[in-house]
Formats: structure tokens, C-alpha cells, sequence
């Protein structure tokens, strides 16, 4: 999940990655700027507001006790606690993520509704515990307790909104077939397994920690695999996806991300248990 306010124009494409690793941390260091700028501006608004307190009472220092309290402005019933509901928590993820995280209209936010909850809550994990490097998600969870972020996986894992309708890919036909033959055959020579060895054969996902990969814009997909290769973007070791990241070609990766764009969801519907054994060893997918 990854959370918004507003900080980025709605066309920023902070996600889209050209693979090069300095236009990659460029685009990371855009959105730690404009996090600093939000909490300068929180902090600034802070100070305005010491000062014009400490000024009413310097002000107030020669009223009697009766006088001050009337100077006081009166208790504001938004002052009252806010409840801590699951639907208050929710909010900050559907901001940016859509209606039941169904995935923003543009594709920078990606799709999180039905995703396995243990994925889920091994990527809020990653980011509150410093192997996913985005400014606004670290900030959003870096207090919160294991209960509270599993109570939220759960919940997008529960949703099942339908998919938006598949977006045009522009891509050559040979693309395609090397994505399509890497996602279905892997190559051998480059120890890269097939993406549905672990994905499932429907590449929906694997439950309880294995996510599907239909449904999400190839710039997205691009962008996670630049994201392993520069080490923004890790997982328990060993980092399974780390590795296959580093052995694709940067073809290779928009082959794959082309071709999974590409692809109609028939049944989005995680499988319910692991297959037998994974081809590479993988630290979130303890077998």
C-alpha cells in the first residue's frame, strides 16, 4: 500500500522505472522531497500556531483569572478523540489505492484488493521495517503494532471489486512471445524459473504470502523489478525476487511486464494452498 495527500501531481509516474538505477533513485529522492515539504509545512503551521498562543497570553498576563478564561476560546467538538475503527484506518489506504483497493484510475497505485493477506502483510511488514523504500508508506506504518497492520491485510484480502478493463499495450509481437515464454517457460540458461512455477498457473497468487500478477499496468510491474535490482525494494532473505530480478535482461523485464499487462483476468481467485516446492529458495515463502 502506499499513501498519497496529495503530495504528487496526479500525472507524476514516480513508479514508471526506465530501469536506470539513477533515474530510480532521482524519482525516490522527488518523493522524499515532497514529504520533507509536507511535514515542513505541518511543522510551520505548528509554529504559527505556539506563536499566536504565547502572544494571547503574554496579552493576558495582566487579566484576572475570570478575564483569561473568557479570552480562551471554547472547546471544539473537533478536538474530541477520533475512534479507532477499522474503517478510520482504512481511509489512508483507500485514498490512494481506490474504493476497496481496487487500484487508482491511472495505474500509479497498485491494486491490493484480494491480494493473499500474508503478502499483504509482509509488504507493511517491509516497509515499517526498512526493505521497501517509499517515503509515504515508512511514514504511515512506521508506528503501527503487527495486529494492527495484519487486521488491514486481512481486509483487502476479503475485497474482490472487478478489474478495471485491460489497458492497450504497445509492444511488438516478439516481445510478447519472449515475455510470454518467460512467464510460462522461464529460461534455463538464466536459472530464471517461470513466473507461474511460484505465481500459480492462472497467475493469480498462491495464499497464504504469494501475490497474482494480473491486473497491473506494465509500468508498475517495470518499476517493482527496477526496484529489486537497485535494492529499494527487498524481502526476507533469501530474496527470491531479488535474484530473478538481477538475472532478467532489462528487455527481458519489459517483455514480462508487457505480456502480464496484456493478459485478462478470468478468475483473480488466489489458489488456497502452496504447490509442493518452490524452485528457489524464498525467505516470505518459508517451506
Amino acid at each position: 500500500m502506499a499513501f498519497n495527500f496529495s503530495l504528487f501531481p496526479h500525472n507524476a509516474r514516480c513508479c514508471e522505472l526506465s530501469l536506470n538505477p539513477s533515474s530510480f533513485h532521482h524519482r525516490a529522492s522527488r518523493a522524499r522531497h515532497s514529504l520533507a515539504t509536507a511535514l515542513g509545512a505541518a511543522a510551520g503551521t505548528s509554529i504559527l500556531l505556539a506563536i499566536v498562543g504565547l502572544t494571547t497570553v503574554a496579552a493576558a498576563r495582566d487579566l484576572d483569572g475570570s478575564q483569561v478564561a473568557a479570552a480562551l476560546p471554547a472547546p471544539s467538538s473537533r478536538s474530541a478523540k477520533v475512534d479507532d475503527i477499522l474503517a478510520q484506518r482504512l481511509a489512508a489506504c483507500t485514498a490512494c489505492h481506490g474504493k476497496q483497493g481496487r487500484a487508482a484510475s491511472d495505474g500509479f497505485y497498485p491494486r491490493i484488493a484480494g491480494k493473499p493477506a500474508g503478502y499483504l502483510y509482509n509488504q507493511l511488514l517491509n516497509f515499517r521495517e526498512g526493505r521497501r523504500q517509499y517515503p509515504l508508506m515508512i511514514y504511515m506504518v512506521a508506528h503501527q503494532s503487527d495486529a494492527y497492520l495484519l487486521e488491514i491485510a486481512t481486509y483487502f484480502s476479503e475485497q474482490h471489486p472487478p478489474y478495471a478493463a485491460l489497458q492497450p499495450v504497445r509492444a511488438a509481437p516478439s516481445t510478447l512471445e519472449r515475455g510470454r515464454v518467460l512467464v510460462r517457460e522461464g529460461d534455463l540458461a538464466k536459472k530464471v524459473p517461470a513466473c507461474i512455477a511460484c505465481h500459480g498457473q492462472s497467475l493469480t497468487g498462491v495464499a497464504p504470502a504469494i501475490p497474482g500478477l494480473l491486473g497491473l499496468p506494465s509500468d508498475y510491474v517495470s518499476a517493482q523489478f527496477g526496484a529489486w535490482r537497485t535494492g529499494t525494494r527487498q524481502a526476507a532473505v533469501p530474496d527470491c525476487m531479488a535474484q530473478v530480478a538481477q538475472r532478467l535482461s532489462i528487455d527481458d523485464i519489459s517483455a514480462v511486464a508487457a505480456w502480464l499487462a496484456a493478459q485478462p483476468v478470468a478468475d483473480a481467485a488466489p489458489l488456497a494452498s502452496a504447490m509442493a516446492k518452490l524452485p528457489l529458495p524464498c525467505g516470505s515463502f518459508p517451506q
